[in-house]
This record gives structure tokens, sequence and C-alpha cells, in this order.
């Protein structure tokens, strides 16, 4: 392991598109959703045992959800569990660990990475992953991993890049979440790729980017260089942290940059973002069923996404191309092609039912 390589897990987000298994007290990133025993954070810290020491990562979250980050990740430190005091969307949180980071090695390469996504081929993973690391250490150069995108879906953003013969490519442009239209061309050209939302960088690129493209940013962050590490940096990041502004860092840095590069990965990945991004990759029954429990009977029911709790039996009958969740308080019983509509849907149960249901 190179004592260089720094990993910033991402795991602030609420999941609202996982109502009702995902909740604000108890997001998807800490849930076993797809029964393995861990929940995707345990999942995506495992994944880089081998690329980073535990003393060089770090967990962005937010405020409320410390204790989880602690249960789950026993072994990490408690000074590098970062605790986000407002959501701000990724660029700030990212900017946060930068600067800390920078005044711990400037020489630290770091890789930026979701704690809620899924991949398969983790051996193909990591290859990207070193290949990634070993570019960004020479070059002022910003990283994204590319997946060939398999459908015209509007919530990734896309990545049209310069084909050659390499395994690395230099970005045209990087576009964040098309209308359908575009997204059906930019799937037909056969020049484009799905942005998975990590990310490899040097800690000098980045912070020349952030000063370049997103000033505000870096001026709150960089102003807590000499107070980083030490007994007063809770209090800078509580009164300055909810100054930034509300950006990814797609639209912040990823879209403006001229020094963007692509690695294309085939690593069986998926973001996990809804139900049907689940039903996808689960195992399905000889009717295109995926069950997480084996205590459902179905009978003339095709094409159905089914999450219970374990001690849950169910019948079902005469169902087709349907959600089914429960999560003990919740059931949600809604037509797949209608998912879009789940945050609209868990406002509804919120206003007629209260909060203690978000």
């Amino acid at each position: 392991m190179n004592s260089n390589t720094y990993v910033l897990l991402m795991a602030g987000g609420l999941g609202s598109r996982f109502w009702p298994k995902s909740r604000e007290t108890y997001p998807k990133q800490f849930i076993d959703i797809l029964g393995t025993g861990e929940s995707l954070l345990q999942q995506s810290a495992a994944r880089f045992k081998g690329i980073c020491e535990i003393r060089n990562m770090f967990v962005l979250t937010n405020v409320s959800y410390k204790d989880l980050v602690k249960k789950q990740l026993p072994g990490m430190p408690d000074e590098n569990i970062l605790l986000e005091p407002s959501r701000n969307n990724t660029a700030p949180c990212i900017a946060y660990a930068t600067y800390k980071i920078f005044s711990i090695n400037p020489n630290a390469n770091i890789v930026v990475s979701p704690s809620d996504h899924l991949i398969l081929k983790e051996e193909e993973f990591r290859r990207k992953i070193y290949q990634a690391l070993a570019f960004a250490s020479n070059n002022e150069s910003l990283i994204t991993l590319g997946i060939n995108p398999t459908r015209p879906d509007t919530g990734y953003g896309y990545i049209h890049y310069q084909s050659d013969k390499n395994e690395l490519y230099k970005v045209n442009k990087f576009l964040e979440k098309p209308i359908l239209e575009h997204a059906i061309k930019y799937v037909e050209s056969g020049e484009y790729l799905w942005n998975a939302g990590i990310f490899i960088w040097n800690v000098k690129s980045i912070i020349s980017a952030l000063e370049e493209y997103s000033p505000q940013i870096a001026n709150i962050f960089s102003g807590g260089i000499d107070i980083y590490g030490t007994n007063k940096e809770i209090e800078f990041i509580n009164e300055n942290y909810p100054l930034s502004p509300n950006i990814s860092i797609d639209y912040a840095v990823m879209e403006k940059a001229t020094n963007v590069y692509t690695i294309p990965a085939s690593i069986g990945w998926s973001d996990l973002g809804t139900w049907a991004s689940l039903y996808d990759i689960m195992p399905k029954d000889d009717d295109g069923n995926a069950i997480n429990t084996k205590k459902v009977i179905l009978s003339d029911s095709q094409n159905n996404m089914i999450h219970l709790p374990n001690d849950k039996v169910a019948f079902i009958k005469g169902l087709q191309n349907y959600i089914v969740v429960d999560d003990g308080k919740v059931l949600v019983v809604v037509p797949k092609n209608d998912e879009q509509n789940i945050k609209l849907w868990s406002k509804e149960v919120i206003d007629y039912f209260g909060r203690e249901y978000c």
C-alpha cells in the first residue's frame, strides 16, 4: 500500500428513492439491502482494503449518522469521521476533506467514492483504481471511472470522451443528468459513458480546480488549513460549512475543467439508486420475480420486486410489474414504471401521518 493514497467515502445521503426501507434516520448506505450480512457502507470500506490504510480512509457523513458509522466501521479513527452540519451536496464535503488531507499530506492522491453503490467485479475495480492513481500522481488531472450505458437513463451524468487505443481517455465534455431526448442520442452514438461518481486525483490537482472553478468553496475550506486536526476544527466547520453553496462536484468542477480523464470500467457497477435498479441485479425466479425472502408464495405473478422483512409471510396473486416493499412500519405497493414518484408518495404519507415515517 502506498502511504500517499487516501480514500473518501461519502455517506451522508438520504437514499430517498429507496423509501420506505431507507429512512432519514437510517438511510440506504447503512442497510444490508442485498442480504449479504453487510451494509453498503461496510462493503464499500472493505473494497479498499489493500489500496488504502485505515488511517488514510475518511468517511464524510451527516452529523446525525456519526454513531451509525462508528458502529458499522469500528476500526475507523474518530478523527477520520468528518461530520457535515448541513446537507450542501458533494462539492463542499469533498472540499472539506481535501483541505484537511492537504494539511496532513500535501502529496496525497485521493479516491472519492460513494458508499452506497454495488460493485460486483472487485478485482477489476481495484485494477482500475491503481491505474488511475498511477496517472493522477504524475499528471495534473481529474479522473472519473466511466460505465458503458445500458439504457438512456436521465439520472446519471454522461461523459463524452476521445476514443483511442488507450485505457485512459481525455474527456471532451462532462454532462450532468440530461433530458431524455439527449440521453437517447448519447446512448445511440456509442461515444458516451455514465459517470460512476468515483473520482481519482492528486490533492493539489483538485485544490487547483476548486480555486479556479469554485473559488467560494475554496476560500471557505482553505481557511481551515491551520485548524484541521486541532480541537477548533469542529467549531470552524459548524460555523463555515453551512455558508458553502449547495452544489455537486459535477457542476462545481467537473463540467468546467479541461483536464478531465475517464477510464471505462466493466466492474459490475450499479448505483442502486432505485428499487428498479435493485430489481435489475437481484436473482429472479422463473417468472421474473426478485424476492429477498423465502416466505413468499406467488400465484400468477410476474416481474415483481418484492422486499419484505425476513419474518413476514406473504401470499400474492395476480400481480405483474409491481414493487412491494414492507419495512415493518410502512407497506408500499406501486407499479414499477411509476417508481419515479416514490419521493412524492413518501411526502404524502409524511404529511398525513407524521415525520416518523420519513
